[in-house]
């Protein structure tokens, strides 16, 4: 048991550093650098230049940037009105309405944001007045829109995806692969949801919207056009083996810019707000990363994973157990920490319990996905609760209970991909593309 001892000295400074405001990347490396300097011989500042330059210059991570980018050059176009103006004829008639625009258009937007930060306020600044115009019930509103955004997470290009396979050395395009089919089966559970709530509820009555015919429907659907044609470059050409994730993300900013110039929204001063906006995220997210790979090989030092995962190997929890255990632990810290931060800073624990249940790494990835979504809207730390409140002025127990519903939608998909692995492994085990 001596072996745990670190464990109480890195938890300690840890939730230290974070409780006193120190940015997660920074208190990564403070944690990392006590527990190098306490617990091993080796010179703490020596490795911790070597670890944050090879974090720092992966290849794999220039996507990431890129991918951001795309999604911060999109947020400043029309692209939100024209959604709204190309969904609207077709969900109309469906029961629960425009309703469904939230999980579709959240669903559009995720497959060329990657954040679902972005993908929440880029859809949520059109529907939420033009759902409240037509007197749709606030909760629903609400509710519906904070979990269908946290399908940027997942629907790729995911930024979550990315962190994830860059932590664990797995590869990006199968991963995005991996997140395709759980994504549309998430978002249709969420317009099941939404099927039903109509169906029985007693508070239910928006106002109709007027007739369309085909021919008009279909006049409408233009709008939908310019971001189809960029869904499919960039996915089609990963999935066709034509590009890597990074060529990928490339050619996703070559045509967000090229759609931004069409739509008129391309400025001097748009451009150059996207540009900063995506350093800052970048900026932001790469520091983490470096911090938990200094903090993984602080934490290898000591023998604290290996350790652990023998600890928990002794206990002869079942594939399911473990798969349980890790839901609870992954919904109580991502009450406290996003998502990236709670990919990167519980891998090198994790990873080795998981290599050795024998579950797949490719799979594993989506899990920790749906699990790290749900943190998006769990009080007190969940980002699109925040989001949300900053848009609509409620209370934040209003948007919290609001969202339950989304949250055990959630928990359901995750038994789903347990009892369905297909699901995450179809896909990329039948892909052509280059590793």
């Amino acid at each position: 048991m001596e072996t745990f001892a670190p464990i109480v000295l890195f938890l300690f400074v840890l939730f230290l550093l974070l409780g006193s405001g120190v940015w997660v990347g920074l208190a990564l490396l403070g944690v990392a650098f006590v527990g190098m300097e306490l617990f091993t011989s080796r010179p703490a500042g020596d490795a911790m230049i070597t670890v944050i330059w090879a974090a720092s210059s992966s290849w794999t991570l220039t996507a990431l940037p890129l991918f951001i980018w795309m999604g911060e050059i999109l947020y400043r176009t029309r692209l939100s009105e024209d959604m709204f103006r190309g969904l609207s004829p077709w969900m109309a008639k469906l029961p629960g309405g425009l309703l469904h625009t939230n999980v579709v258009g959240c669903t559009v937007f995720a497959a060329v944001s990657g954040s679902s930060a972005a993908t929440l306020t880029t859809v949520g600044k059109m529907s939420v007045p033009e759902l409240r115009k037509r007197d749709y019930p606030e909760k629903m509103v609400i509710g519906t829109l904070a979990g269908a955004a946290t399908l940027g997470l997942m629907i790729p290009p995911s930024l979550t995806l990315i962190v994830y396979g860059v932590t664990i050395n797995e590869s990006i395009t199968k991963l995005f692969m991996a997140g395709i089919l759980p994504g549309l089966v998430l978002a249709a559970l969420f317009m099941g949801y939404i099927v039903v709530y109509a169906k029985l509820s007693k508070d239910y009555h928006p106002q109709p919207e007027p007739e369309m015919s085909f021919a008009e429907k279909l006049a409408n659907s233009r709008f939908l056009l310019p971001v189809i044609l960029l869904i499919l470059a960039v996915i089609g050409s990963m999935y066709v083996g034509l590009a890597t994730a990074t060529e990928a993300a490339a050619i996703g900013v070559v045509g967000a810019l090229a759609l931004a110039l069409g739509q008129g929204s391309l400025t001097w001063k748009t451009f150059g707000e996207s540009l900063m906006g995506a350093t800052r995220t970048s900026a932001m997210v790469a520091l983490i990363l470096a911090g938990a790979a200094f903090l993984s090989l602080s934490m290898g030092f000591t023998g604290l994973p290996r350790a652990l995962a023998t600890w928990i190997g002794g206990l002869e929890l079942s594939r399911f157990e473990l798969l349980m255990a890790l839901l609870v632990f992954y919904i109580i810290i991502g009450c406290f920490l996003d998502g990236i931060s709670s990919v990167v800073l519980t891998m090198a624990v994790v990873e080795p319990m998981v290599r050795a249940a024998g579950i797949d790494l490719i799979w594993f990835g989506i899990f920790i996905v749906v699990v790290v979504e749900m943190a998006q809207i769990t009080p007190p730390i969940g980002f699109n609760l925040f989001v949300l409140q900053g848009m609509t002025r409620h209370e934040m127990t209003y948007i919290a209970k609001a969202a339950l519903p989304m949250f055990a939608i959630m928990v359901a998909m995750v038994f789903l991909l347990i009892g369905v692995p297909d699901l995450a492994t179809w896909l990329p085990e039948n892909m052509r593309n280059r590793p």
